[in-house]
């Protein structure tokens, strides 16, 4: 297998050190790999109080792509939240992107706001009791969530409940505070069939996960078809630590079947 580029997206919360698994394994298999922290992210310094749009938080990942020279393509990962932050790119970069992967997580098509898929996951959400996953409602009750923050008994239940205790430790002292961009995530502008529907998209589908369930996945899937659906078993809403083997062997076979 040639070496190839893999660009890895964090989720909402997390940051660039929850691939330190992937990473290693990619690395070994002779990878090239780049993990980012979006911005008020892992150890990025701004504070989620200055990031007032989608595109203040998508900065490090839109910079990245506009630093690659221009006939290098990339197998671009987006993990949960992070598959807004690679439409965004997809839109803006989509001739430097080998394929563009969504690993268990929001999918957006080019024919309606990417708010839509983020609103379809608040119905599912909201249904259930949240325990102490912090939600912020800075414009009022009768609005969409604005931040949001995992807490520690929320993580043990529904995010990491099938991986190592060192990994759920590991994040319940790193996590920072996210936001929803709901005003910018509604806009119906974002992305076009022309650039975003031009790329290669690939979802991978874990089927444990608690919380976007598989049958949101598969929601994602449904509205807005991709070229390839993969599957990892026995993987939570973190296959990066669950399954970081699985994860890796499945990224390599897409890198290759669209190079």
């Amino acid at each position: 297998m040639k070496m190839k580029h893999f660009v890895l997206v964090h989720g909402m919360c997390h940051g660039a050190w929850c691939w330190y698994k992937l990473v290693s394994l990619l690395k070994s298999a002779g990878h090239r790999v780049t993990a980012l922290d979006l911005g008020a992210s892992g150890i990025n310094p701004r504070k989620i109080s200055e990031l007032t749009s989608m595109f203040d938080y998508a900065q490090p990942l839109m910079e990245f792509m506009a630093s690659l020279a221009q006939e290098e393509k990339v197998t671009l990962v987006g993990h949960s939240f992070g598959g807004i932050s690679i439409s965004l790119a997809m839109e803006s970069y989509p001739n430097k992107i080998l394929a563009a992967v969504y690993l268990t997580a929001f999918m957006p098509n080019h024919d309606s706001p990417p708010g839509t898929g983020v609103q379809e996951f608040f119905k599912s959400f909201m249904a259930e009791s949240i325990m102490d996953f912090q939600l912020s409602f800075d414009e009022g009750p009768n609005h969409p969530p604005t931040g949001a923050l995992f807490g520690p008994n929320f993580m043990v239940a529904k995010v990491c409940q099938l991986s190592p205790k060192e990994d759920l430790e590991l994040a319940k002292t790193v996590l920072r505070p996210g936001k929803w961009f709901m005003n910018d995530l509604s806009k119906e502008s974002l992305l076009t069939k022309e650039k975003f529907g031009s790329v290669n998209r690939v979802y991978i589908v874990c089927n444990d996960d608690l919380l976007i369930k598989e049958s949101l996945q598969k929601w994602y899937i449904e509205h807005s078809p991709t070229d390839d659906v993969k599957v990892i078993a026995g993987a939570d809403h973190m296959p990066m630590f669950s399954k970081p083997k699985e994860l890796c062997q499945c990224l390599q076979e897409i890198a290759e079947k669209y190079n």
